[in-house]
């Protein structure tokens, strides 16, 4: 049997009386869902790296209380890559699957971006924030099923132009486009971490690709098949993992 596995956020760990405290959902979950007793073994990850073996000491319907044991390895080790992955507004259930894959697969960050060609527009910033805690929902879920200590983070939207002219410092950026870009294979082996960015379905505008090469953004074709914007940012994630992270 694998590991039953439940998120605590860093804060809700106390050092000083060895315990760590589930609420809501993780709690619910274990007490009528998984039916689990004073005594029984499970593991807690605190989403920023850390796990531990725990004991369950107490549990109601809103919350439950676990004996910390010990610290213990993550499940499975974080990639030594460090991804950012950059990818156009998506209608949402599109955007989920993004959020989805690109956890399992062991990216640390999303970026979402509002383009020129977005699939959509958002109304307000309240809009943005519901969207932002559905896809950290999405991304604690899918580091638990795969079974990271590391939740990636999840940003808010940020424009295109704001984006770009983030400063690089030793970070590799690369703008994967259907046209004027390099073969996937003229990306160089070196160490940092890397921001790549996808778009959405209608792509790019020719501005949007002049800024970005102004900006010192190298320009990535994956090759000649037109790919949904969703599978590119999946591949995307894939092939750099497999090529500069830990992805065999």
């Amino acid at each position: 049997m694998g590991r039953r596995r439940f998120h605590a956020p860093p804060e809700a760990f106390s050092a000083h009386s060895r315990t760590v405290a589930l609420e809501a959902d993780e709690a619910r979950h274990l007490r009528e869902v998984l039916r689990l007793q004073p005594g029984d073994e499970v593991f807690v990850f605190d989403g920023a790296g850390k796990e531990f073996r725990c004991a369950v000491e107490s549990s109601r319907r809103e919350s439950a209380v676990l004996n910390l044991l010990e610290e213990v390895s993550p499940q499975h080790p974080e990639s030594p890559l460090e991804l950012t992955l950059a990818v156009a507004l998506l209608k949402s259930d599109k955007f989920d699957l993004v959020v989805q894959k690109a956890t399992e697969l062991g990216v640390s960050r999303v970026l979402p971006v509002m383009t020129n060609l977005a699939d959509i527009k958002l109304k307000d910033e309240s809009d943005a924030n519901k969207r932002v805690t559905r896809w950290r929902r999405i991304a604690l879920e899918a580091a638990k099923q795969s079974g990271r200590a590391l939740i990636p983070e999840i940003t808010v939207p940020v424009a295109f132009a704001e984006l770009i002219n983030v400063p690089a410092a030793n970070n590799r950026r690369v703008l994967f486009s259907e046209r004027d870009g390099e073969p996937f294979e003229s990306l160089d082996h070196k160490d940092g971490p890397i921001t790549a960015l996808v778009g959405s379905e209608g792509g790019w505008t020719a501005d949007e690709l002049d800024r970005a090469k102004v900006a010192g953004w190298k320009l990535i074709t994956l090759g000649g098949r037109t790919l949904r914007a969703e599978t590119a940012a999946i591949a995307v994630a894939t092939l750099l993992q497999h090529r500069f992270g830990d992805l065999k």
